[in-house]
């Protein structure tokens, strides 16, 4: 059917062939149900015996979730925090395509026991015939040329599927089989060994490194011993032995000096005060103030005899006058005693005195000895570099080895048995299947059957489309010939016939060049209903050829008596061969309905107007509400309106009526390809009259229409019903 998009396509783009008519379609269909029905059922039954005839397969499965296996204990050292690692999403695919790996595969069919299986190897038993005549004749390999295990391989792939489960760390393993019991033990077995593999790998790895490390170890060791003699034979040759601090002998003589020195000027400023302050207090009287004086056990006894002979004084003096001889006794010892008191003090200065000159003398020494140590120690300096050289490249030595050796007994504890657990576990176990993983009988009938359907159901549509014109014509009908010179919006993309051909003449050509009057552009049409191709081809011949892409537009005028022949009637025979719109001017007949009027007016649009009559192929298009006198009034938006239906049929015509003027015939006439003139038999007046009119408005061909044959068109007034989007 013509939908809305048919009617305005995208300019430049093609249009389809035909148009699709369910109705036929379907009643094609039902026609050849039997083409249908049958290999449908044959497929239901076919299905039913394969799926009870095929062994069955049962598949058990095994999961493992992929983890690091490592902990704090199975990994000591510096490396225990990075335990925790687990595996990505590219990680996860890896350890897939280990599972499928081949050295896995063989350790696995070892274990299974699948070699001699007659399911899984080829070579079990004796060959068939028709394998034997194919290694005969070179078309196969004799199972004895390999391996068991290789003989198993292919077969061993084709029942193992691994994939990861969803966005997890979970592996599934399936193993399929027809032993049930076979095909769970086979699934646990692969995951098992993989298990095994791993963690065989990773003491393998903490082998290969105890190896490694035991061959380098050694050797670092015998390196730095001789290190390390370089620096104690370096040491002693330049004198630079080491005491407590880990300092050399010569810096401590330094700081020893330093220190000595520091204190010996210290003793020799304590003395020189001391000194000074007792000779200023004996020049001021209080020489018993000074502490050292005071302190002096001499100095303590002769004041005390001082004290002790001037209380005696002071006794006799109370009886006895001054120049008693006992007075002048006590006088003098007293006199004694301050001159001896004096002479102890002196004595004490000098002390303090010659102290602060042997202090000065050893400030003296230190010094000497100090500038003396100073340049042996800067003499060392040199040397002292080269040896802490030596001493940087033994202690690397040294870190090194002390690295190899923890590495090394960190390699020989992963070499134990379960000392290196495997990055996985097994999280399920395959259990014995009950029910077969193939063949699925339900879906398997159902998906049969169903394609079956489908396939029956799409040739008997293809062929329909492909033998006919169209859906509705019959499959058994020849497809019709293409009737030469025809024209329509298909016909510009058809090759054009070479002129240069030198062909007979059609006898069909010179009849419908049968002109009248007017310059031979007015001649007739004979419409033979018993040879519609024909009539089509002498149609198209009396079309002047449009613009490429574009339908021909054909005015028609009703000049016919009533019952004759029609302008319907005349679209109706082509709808049988191509696309066929009619546009009704002609009357106002069939004003109940919208039309091109609300078209015009912008109140409809071209899918709300276009009616098809049951049972047929043509669309049709009536003036509307308004009447042909509102659609006559706008010539400019019917040509745009007409143009549009020229791109998306192959035929498009105008039924006028024979009785209009001329003003209103010309916008119409003006822009066709063909004007026909129903005349439906040799003699009436009327038509040719009309033609002669026609003449006057248009370039293009103008023909009589004629009707011979047995029947005749009838004037129809069928029911219309809207075209189907």
């Amino acid at each position: 059917m013509t939908t809305r998009d048919d009617i305005a396509p995208a300019g430049g783009e093609g249009r389809s062939g035909d148009m699709l008519d369910l109705a036929a379609l379907w009643a094609a269909i039902k026609a050849r149900k039997a083409w249908i029905i049958g290999p449908t059922l044959a497929a239901l039954g076919l299905s039913f015996i394969a799926v009870n005839i095929i062994p069955p397969r049962y598949t058990g499965e095994a999961r493992i979730l992929l983890e690091n296996g490592d902990s704090f204990y199975t990994r000591p050292g510096p490396t225990a925090d990075n335990y925790g690692a687990q595996f990505d999403s590219e990680g996860v695919q890896s350890q897939v395509q280990v599972v499928m790996s081949r050295d896995l595969a063989r350790e696995a069919i070892k274990r299974i026991g699948l070699v001699g299986n007659s399911e899984f190897d080829s070579g079990a038993g004796a060959l068939g015939a028709l394998k034997k005549v194919g290694v005969l004749l070179g078309l196969g390999a004799h199972p004895a040329d390999r391996s068991p295990e290789e003989r198993v391989l292919e077969k061993y792939y084709d029942r193992l599927l691994v994939y990861p489960v969803g966005r997890s760390r979970i592996v599934a393993i399936e193993f399929t089989s027809q032993d049930p019991e076979l095909a769970a033990k086979a699934a646990n077995i692969i995951a098992s060994t993989y298990l095994e593999m791993q963690g065989a790998a990773k003491q393998d790895t903490a082998r290969s490194a105890s190896s490694w490390l035991s061959t380098t170890i050694e050797p670092l060791r015998k390196k730095l011993a001789e290190s390390e003699a370089k620096v104690e034979e370096f040491r002693s040759r330049n004198g630079l032995l080491v005491g407590t601090n880990n300092t050399t002998i010569t810096a401590q003589q330094l700081a020893d000096l330093s220190t000595q020195l520091s204190s010996a000027r210290t003793q020799q400023a304590e003395a020189q005060a001391k000194a000074s302050i007792v000779r200023d207090a004996m020049k001021s009287g209080r020489t018993f103030e000074i502490p050292d004086v005071a302190n002096n056990e001499l100095v303590r006894r002769l004041i005390e005899q001082r004290v002790n002979l001037r209380a005696q004084i002071a006794l006799e003096s109370r009886n006895l006058l001054s120049e008693h001889p006992r007075i002048k006794e006590l006088n003098a010892q007293l006199a004694d005693l301050e001159g001896q008191l004096r002479a102890a003090a002196e004595r004490t200065v000098r002390t303090l005195e010659n102290e602060a000159k042997i202090a000065g003398q050893r400030v003296e020494s230190f010094t000497a000895a100090l500038e003396g140590q100073k340049k042996t120690v800067s003499g060392a300096n040199d040397s002292e570099v080269q040896l802490r050289a030596l001493e940087r490249e033994a202690r690397t030595q040294r870190e090194q080895l002390e690295q190899y050796m923890l590495k090394y007994r960190e390699a020989l504890a992963r070499d134990a048995d379960n000392a290196t657990p495997a990055d996985a576990r097994i999280i399920s176990r395959a259990v014995e299947p009950t029910q077969p993983s193939f063949p699925k009988k339900i879906p398997t009938m159902i998906v049969a059957t169903l394609a079956t359907f489908l396939i029956a159901l799409a040739t008997i549509i293809s062929r329909e489309l492909l033998n006919g014109s169209g859906p509705g014509s019959s499959g058994s009908r020849q497809p019709p010939r293409k009737p030469p010179g025809w024209v329509g919006a298909a016909a510009a993309r058809e090759p054009q016939a070479d002129p240069g051909d030198d062909k007979t003449v059609d006898p069909r050509q010179a009849r419908v060049a049968g002109l009248l009057t007017h310059g031979g552009r007015v001649g007739q049409l004979q419409l033979d209903l018993s040879d519609p191709d024909r009539s089509l081809a002498d149609l198209a011949e009396r079309v002047d050829d449009g613009r490429p892409g574009y339908a021909p537009l054909v005015v028609v005028l009703d000049g016919a008596a009533p019952g004759d022949v029609s302008a319907r009637a005349l679209a109706s025979l082509l709808s049988e061969r191509c696309r066929c719109v009619l546009v009704d001017l002609g009357s106002d007949a069939a004003r109940n309905q919208a039309g091109f009027s609300e078209l015009l007016a912008g109140e409809a649009l071209f899918s709300d107007i276009i009616t098809r009559q049951p049972n047929s192929r043509l669309h049709e298009i009536g003036p509307g509400y308004a009447g042909r006198a509102a659609v006559l009034a706008a010539p400019d938006i019917v040509e745009v309106a007409l143009a549009a239906l020229c791109e998306t049929y192959d035929w498009v015509l105008v039924a006028a009526a024979s009785s209009d003027e001329a003003a209103v015939l010309a916008p119409l006439v003006a822009q066709a390809q063909a004007a026909l003139v129903m005349a439906g038999h040799v003699g009436n007046g009327h038509a040719v009259e009309a033609a002669y009119r026609l003449s006057d408005l248009t370039k293009a061909p103008i023909a009589l229409v004629m009707v011979e044959g047995e029947g005749r068109f009838g004037e129809k007034s069928p029911e219309v019903k809207p075209a189907m989007a």
